[in-house]
């Protein structure tokens, strides 16, 4: 994953160019979405059937790499989430700033009684 946002590439440009102040979320949330969410968050993110975004903790990034080093699982899925096609990060649980997005490899239909999840090290930021 290293599809950064507007929001992200400006607010980083910002801090390094014309040093302006950012401050880094204290938590990151992953959000599934079923369409390209593109940098400026305008896909469509799974609502409903209890669905809600996940905490992802990162480790140290190493070369440019940041990779999660826990499972990020979501609920249980209470209705048809439909088929998750990318993945994005936000700094907050709700609304909030669209960080990052990628797509999936492979597409994932989300069925009732699915549990979607991100395997420990499944998960990698990377800059170059």
């Amino acid at each position: 994953m290293a599809e950064m946002s507007n929001y992200l590439e400006n607010a980083l440009l910002n801090a390094v160019l014309r040093a302006s102040t950012y401050t880094s979320p204290s938590d990151i949330f992953v959000a599934l979405y079923t369409s390209n969410p593109n940098d400026d968050g305008s896909g469509t993110e799974v609502s409903g059937g209890s669905y809600a975004r996940k905490q992802a903790v990162f480790s140290a990034p190493v070369g440019g790499v940041a990779t999660t080093n826990a499972d990020v699982a979501f609920d249980q899925a209470s209705a048809t989430w439909g088929t998750i096609t990318h993945i994005a990060l936000y700094d907050t649980i709700t609304g909030g700033n669209l960080l990052f997005h990628t797509p999936l490899d492979i597409s994932k239909l989300v069925e009732t009684g699915d549990i979607f999840t991100i395997r420990a090290g499944q998960l990698t930021v990377t800059l170059d």
